[in-house]
């Protein structure tokens, strides 16, 4: 019998949960889907009942093998990647959970960042972790659940609760309880882990108050956590990779040397920056974050957040009407010559980095009577652009390296005018590959290095194909011009104007 080389990824996002199973050359063979609800129970509060997700995983993941025609004795491995920081905390002797996760997203705790702050805690946080003291994080999350549920910290104190962010969660459940345990990604945005020590840290956790005894073990990204337990599928399946969503598209994306960048573009866009083995401080407020762990060996990487990406063309459609399909904008881009001195600053939900200001909103500046709905349209895509290139500017300013190539996935993605775009304003090529499932690629990258269906990173990055190319055509005079008014639009969209 020959080894089985297939892999199945689960891609727990935010919203629904994925299944993909990939053969050996990348390719995926079947996939299935299901979305779950969210809760709102208070204005900035959101909140996932984790047995719908834990429910829908295991449906998906059965529905995808038997989709592929495949047994589970045929798939090598399980490669989990996840929505990050969201916290949830269960009962160790149960495995219920006392309390619906609290999501990445969810502000109720940002009176105790903001005490945090004023107590000077922050520069503690920036040194350990690489992040900013902000809700966005797991820890202040934790601590919420500790003091809201009753009798919770008596019980985390006695050790019979476990913490865990949704891999650790769902990697406790596929293993009939018997792994707690996380990666560095994930351990990595909790705000308790010290990325340079790479262990939970024992000053945080007092400051935050968590015991350590909630926390779970931490390991490399590609390591052979678990089994699957009996009754799941018809047969034990080794889970043997585990990694954030947005380091797992790094990785899918084949970016495994300094320098090498790649931009995923959905509602927001995140990019990630891979930095080797220096852990670069960011002196404007990006994040320092690591990007995997192999063999004990830490690779690290620095994110910038830009917060409204496809959200602007979302609103676009259902907020004013100017487009009734997302797929509209290229076309429309390319109808008119230029933005006509429109700028648009999608500040609906603040300002991500390098500006970090929450409380900025949105602004169209430049309109004329010529203005038209392709210039709106336009000009929404172009803000994408910019907010790129301010990442780009302020991760050389934090000392990385300026990208040979940018390299892009996520719905906006498949926009070429889009793609010309950001390669104009950043003055280097930018690359889109011809396979898009970047994110779940990257967790089945991370399991299959474990169980040997790929060797090394050479053999993985062997496969990365590129779809298209898009290289520099603007003149440098164009470009300083197009990017003083967006600097000139942000200045005066700022609460808090600069200088």
């Amino acid at each position: 019998m020959t080894n089985p080389t297939h892999i199945l990824a689960i891609d727990q996002g935010t919203t629904s949960t994925r299944a993909i199973v990939f053969d050996a050359t990348t390719r995926a063979v079947a996939t299935a889907q299901a979305e779950f609800a969210q809760h709102y129970p208070q204005p900035g509060w959101v909140e996932h009942d984790v047995e719908d997700i834990w429910r829908d995983c295991l449906a998906t993941a059965r529905a995808a093998i038997a989709q592929a025609g495949l047994g589970a004795s045929d798939i090598a491995a399980i490669g989990v990647t996840n929505q990050r920081e969201t916290a949830v905390i269960w009962d160790r002797a149960t495995g219920e959970p006392i309390h619906r996760a609290i999501v990445w997203q969810d502000r109720r705790t940002a009176d105790v960042c903001q005490q945090l702050k004023a107590d000077g805690v922050e520069e503690l946080v920036r040194a350990r972790t690489g992040l900013l003291l902000d809700p966005y994080f797991s820890g202040t999350k934790v601590a919420w659940l500790l003091d809201n549920v009753p009798g919770a910290r008596a019980r985390a104190e006695r050790g019979e609760l476990a913490f865990g962010t949704i891999d650790s969660f769902l990697l406790w459940r596929l293993t009939g309880g018997a792994v707690h345990a996380t990666d560095v990604t994930n351990a990595g945005r909790t705000m308790l882990y010290d990325i340079h020590r790479q262990c939970w840290d024992e000053d945080l956790c007092r400051v935050l108050r968590v015991p350590l005894a909630l926390l779970p073990e931490v390991h490399d990204n590609s390591h052979v956590f678990g089994h699957t337990a009996p009754g799941l599928f018809d047969a034990a399946i080794p889970i043997a990779g585990l990694v954030g969503d947005q380091q797992a598209a790094l990785f899918g994306q084949a970016c495994f040397a300094a320098g090498e960048a790649k931009s995923t573009y959905g509602t927001g866009c995140f990019m990630l920056m891979n930095t080797g083995e220096t852990a670069f401080p960011s002196q404007h407020r990006l994040l320092t974050t690591p990007a995997y762990r192999l063999g004990g060996k830490m690779t690290y990487a620095l994110e910038g957040s830009i917060f409204v990406a496809g959200a602007a063309i979302k609103w676009l459609r259902d907020g004013i009407g100017v487009i009734t399909h997302a797929s509209q904008t290229h076309d429309m881009a390319t109808q008119v010559d230029d933005a006509h001195g429109v700028y648009m600053v999608p500040a609906f939900t603040g300002l991500g980095a390098p500006h970090w200001d929450p409380d900025a909103r949105g602004a169209i500046y430049g309109l004329t009577l010529g203005a038209t709905q392709a210039h709106l349209a336009r000009a929404a895509l172009e803000a994408v652009g910019y907010q790129t290139l301010d990442l780009v500017a302020t991760m050389v300013a934090d000392g990385a390296r300026h990208p040979a190539a940018l390299r892009v996935d996520g719905g906006m993605a498949s926009n070429d005018w889009l793609c010309q775009f950001l390669a104009d304003l950043l003055d280097s090529p930018v690359d889109r590959p011809a396979n898009l499932e970047t994110t779940a690629l990257g967790a089945a990258f991370h399991a299959g290095l474990a169980v040997g269906v790929w060797p090394d990173l050479p053999a993985l990055a062997a496969t990365w194909q590129r779809a298209a190319r898009f290289t520099p055509r603007m003149d440098a005079a164009h470009r300083k011009a197009l990017v003083a008014g967006w600097h000139d639009a942000v200045s005066r969209t700022l609460s808090r104007p600069k200088g």
